[in-house]
């Protein structure tokens, strides 16, 4: 069983390593909205997988991390893709939850999704 929990944070960046002239190189921002997927067996007794509320306990300072800040200036974060992003979630939430996979939206139609190195 695979369970989520989405959160979301206002943050800017700008795209050091794009093309000469690409709009993502200037100073912008986004609202994000990323997707943590926990999976594991569902506990007969209490019927789910983990508690939502351990979930975002554990998300909660990654966010806080991360909300309202200049993206480039977090250490791991000097190139803030979207994808360097989500590698960077996972890499501090692994060691303490089951994940299954991280999704990282910058817009309404863009994103992507980590599922570990495999």
């Amino acid at each position: 069983m695979e369970i989520f929990r989405e959160f979301t944070f206002e943050a800017a960046h700008r795209l050091p390593n794009v093309p000469e002239g690409h709009k993502c190189a200037r100073l912008h921002g986004h609202s994000y909205r990323v997707t943590v997927h926990v999976s594991g067996d569902v506990d007969p007794h209490s019927g789910w997988v983990m508690d939502f509320g351990d979930l975002k306990k554990a998300v909660e300072p990654i966010r806080d991390r991360l909300d309202h800040h200049y993206l480039n200036e977090v250490p791991g974060l000097e190139n803030p893709t979207s994808e360097v992003l989500a590698r960077w979630i996972w890499d501090r939430l692994a060691g303490s939850l089951p994940l299954s996979a991280v999704g990282v939206r910058e817009t309404c139609t863009s994103g992507c999704v980590y599922r570990g190195d495999r």
